[in-house]
């Protein structure tokens, strides 16, 4: 799949109508990806604005640096960082309303719906909120893109070393939170 990503961007470079393929293929992860961090209503413009800039980079993209999949992560992390006072006050709503019942039919909406209503309890919600921008990225990529340490530390450009650091340090302060709010 890696290599196929690669002779796909590079194509798309003389075909631009090749970048379909990569929309395609990786569309669905990045959306439950920003939707899990941002809500379903602004997942949909953040996902595509993801793979517009993606479009625009295509040329930089080096797949001697790295997989294209952790790449677009690393594009729609800094997408939702624009994002993230929203996304404060989004787990400060939940943690406020708590959580409803859940009614999804598609996958992606019964994803969206466990980490915004069945998953998201409020405490944990709190949780999330208080932690550094930072130490979130790297917990919701972990929890919501399927992607390992090396991507993760490559999707945001930093050591694979500061991904296992920040992973735990966020673990301890929402274990932390957490046992205060008697879970």
């Amino acid at each position: 799949m890696d290599a196929d990503d690669a002779r796909l961007i590079t194509a798309s470079l003389r075909e631009p109508e090749r970048f379909t393929a990569i929309y395609d293929r990786h569309y669905t992860a990045i959306y439950r990806y920003v939707a899990g961090r941002l809500g379903p209503h602004t997942a949909d413009d953040v996902a595509a604005e993801t793979f517009l800039v993606a479009f625009r980079r295509r040329a930089r993209f080096d797949a001697e640096q790295g997989a294209l999949r952790p790449w677009l992560f690393g594009i729609a992390t800094k997408l939702v960082s624009q994002h993230r006072r929203a996304e404060t006050r989004r787990y400060q709503a939940l943690a406020k309303a708590g959580a409803g019942p859940a009614t999804a039919d598609s996958h992606e909406e019964r994803v969206v719906t466990w980490v915004t209503a069945e998953g998201l309890q409020p405490q944990l919600a709190r949780a999330l909120a208080a932690l550094s921008a930072k130490e979130r990225d790297v917990v919701l990529l972990v929890a919501l893109s399927e992607l390992g340490h090396q991507e993760v530390a490559d999707a945001l450009g930093i050591p694979y070393g500061t991904v296992g650091s920040r992973l735990n340090r966020a673990r301890r302060k929402l274990r932390a939170t957490l046992e205060l709010e008697g879970l």
